[in-house]
């Protein structure tokens, strides 16, 4: 497990006007329980809300929950406002029903990782991997 001076902050958004979140509140409770902070934001929130909550509570990952299929718009949008936002150090996730031929689309945008209904285990060990890798 990663050792650091603070624990991982997670963001786990449901960008647009998707309305099942069951699959985010699983993680979110399954990143609860591995140790990390997590914010969960609520549904149908527009890029510019979830990048602001992102830089408010300092996350250090935004996760996007997109089940609607408008999965690719959606996550260029939070992109473009991380970036308007001065906020490209905020590593993104994408999670949930993403053609395997729009996951490469997500990596060019930025995104770090797409996990395509994967289980909540395998995502706790991503990001736990991922931010000792980037502490390095």
């Amino acid at each position: 497990m990663i050792q650091s001076k603070h624990p991982i902050r997670v963001l786990i958004a449901k960008p647009g006007l998707d309305g099942h979140d069951r699959g985010a509140k699983v993680l979110t409770r399954a990143l609860r329980d591995a140790g990390m902070e997590v914010i969960y934001t609520g549904l149908r929130q527009s890029p510019e809300q979830i990048v602001s909550a992102a830089v408010q509570e300092d996350v250090d990952i935004v996760g996007l929950s997109i089940l609607s299929g408008a999965h690719v718009g959606l996550t260029r949008k939070v992109m473009d406002q991380l970036r308007t936002a001065g906020a490209t150090e905020k590593k993104v996730l994408v999670g949930g029903t993403i053609p395997e031929a729009d996951i490469p689309k997500l990596i060019d945008m930025g995104v770090v990782e797409v996990f395509p209904r994967t289980p909540s285990a395998q995502i706790v060990d991503f990001i736990f991997t991922l931010m000792e890798e980037s502490s390095q």
